[in-house]
């Protein structure tokens, strides 16, 4: 049986998080905060609605007598929706599925190349149904859904729905068990008014994998405990289940296990701390990393004040299970000093060089290429660039860009790793001149 899911939604109208698709009511001015907020409360993913179709024609609407093209008007509220989406997915410890203001097949390649991890068609518009085909063959079955009304939509496009769709999302729950007659296919439920113990009889369908909608926003500290009522009526729901028990490690003198902590990303090591067996199962039950605090003898949830949470990725003992690695995805500063990590008081050091990690090296060269824009070297072949501005750095990309082609019809491969060496470079220039830094770039092609 599928692992259930407990989703929050934004619903995205003129730059605000609103209360619903029909209720524009504001819930929060910034979403990415709201975002962050559902991630912090364990959200296990997150659904953005992009209103902007109905926000440019309320405008439009507004101003009935003045100079207002509606396609402009539409053009420019989609493209600010999909930079507040770019920032939400930039900002969640969770996938995000994006859905509305669905046109053509570009405006779902919009929504993924935002960061969304799959984008959601509107069955309840022609025209969305109509490109079902193409974009799951584009993009892939696994990264398109659906949302409807009536279980007769699906009835009616099963053969299509079932061949290049990968779940659906239901939002009327009144329509439940007629959706369960119709398909075997997995759904999603809104769900806006319904009592919590509710929950439990949605779940106990087969097919629904998860519930979304304002009964999961307004109850979003809930879910840990939701979660466990879940399990006691063995309904299966997203959690880390340890492949072992506290009982079968090592433990210190003190009753605990170290456990190092590392970046997920970079392997960067952040800190280690200790954990005794309430903070080992709550880190797995939370999704966020929790200690034990020898210096106050008390349980300790890594950013509950500080709002550094630590977000788990994996948790991996060593060969004598008396120590713990944990990669996270880290929020903020490791260290209590304001410090990335703990380890920077520097003991001894041999001249070497960082080429074991590719990141951490385009990381090191971009960092300086920074440190020149910030803090001008007088001589400065970097600082020439950034004087000359935007022209001169495209014109040294193009020209770098030229001399990769001549290299490569050298037999000699020395000659176009230069050239490549001298384009990633002046690359770096340019992405500092534009604010673009490489993990949004490495996110960007991890989207793809």
């Amino acid at each position: 049986m599928n692992k259930k899911k407990f989703i929050a939604c934004i619903y995205l109208y003129r730059q605000h998080a609103v209360r619903g698709l029909k209720d524009t009511t504001i819930v929060d001015t910034d979403p990415v905060r709201l975002a962050k907020y559902y991630c912090e409360n364990n959200a296990d993913e997150l659904i953005v609605f992009d209103m902007s179709e109905e926000a440019a024609a309320n405008y439009c609407g507004e101003h009935p007598e003045g100079d207002v093209n509606p396609e402009v008007e539409h053009d420019k509220a989609h493209e600010e929706a999909l930079d507040m989406i770019k920032d939400i997915c930039a900002a969640s410890e969770v996938d995000v599925i994006g859905a509305g203001n669905i046109r053509r097949m570009e405006d779902v390649k919009k929504l993924l190349y935002a960061g969304c991890r799959k984008a959601i068609l509107d069955y309840e518009k022609e025209s969305n149904i109509a490109i079902t085909e193409e974009v799951s063959l584009k993009f892939g079955k696994e990264k398109i859904l659906i949302s409807y009304n009536e279980a007769s939509v699906v009835e009616t496009n099963k053969e299509l729905i079932e061949k290049y769709v990968s779940a659906m999302v239901l939002l009327n729950p009144h329509q439940i068990r007629e959706t369960f007659a119709v398909t075997g296919m997995p759904f999603y439920v809104q769900i806006n008014q319904v009592a919590l113990n509710k929950l439990i009889e949605i779940f106990s369908y087969e097919n629904v994998w998860g519930i979304t909608g304002n009964t999961i926003n307004d109850n979003v500290k809930e879910i840990p405990a939701l979660k466990d009522l879940c399990m006691e009526n063995d309904i299966p729901v997203v959690s880390f289940e340890p492949a072992f028990k506290w009982s079968d490690f090592k433990l210190n003198s003190d009753g605990m296990l170290p456990v190092v902590v590392q970046d997920y990303r970079t392997s960067e090591v952040l800190m280690v701390a200790y954990m005794n067996e309430e903070a080992y199962y709550q880190t797995l039950r939370l999704g966020k990393m929790t200690y034990y605090s020898r210096s106050r003898q008390e349980l300790w949830l890594k950013g509950a004040t500080s709002g550094h949470f630590q977000y788990l990725k994996s948790l991996s003992a060593d060969c004598d299970m008396d120590t713990l690695l944990a990669k996270v995805s880290q929020v903020g500063a490791a260290c209590h000093t304001g410090a990335r990590s703990c380890f920077f008081n520097k003991v001894t050091s041999k001249e070497y060089e960082e080429t074991g990690n590719p990141l951490q090296v385009f990381q090191d060269v971009y960092d300086v290429i920074l440190d020149r824009k910030v803090h001008p070297k007088e001589g400065s072949y970097t600082n020439y660039l950034f004087d000359k501005g935007i022209d001169k750095i495209l014109k040294k990309l193009g020209e770098e860009a030229t001399e990769i082609v001549i290299a490569a019809k050298n037999p000699n491969a020395n000659e176009i790793k230069y050239e490549i060496s001298d384009f990633l470079y002046h690359m770096m220039v340019l992405m500092a001149e534009k604010e673009i830094g490489w993990e949004e770039i490495t996110t960007e092609l991890a989207n793809r």
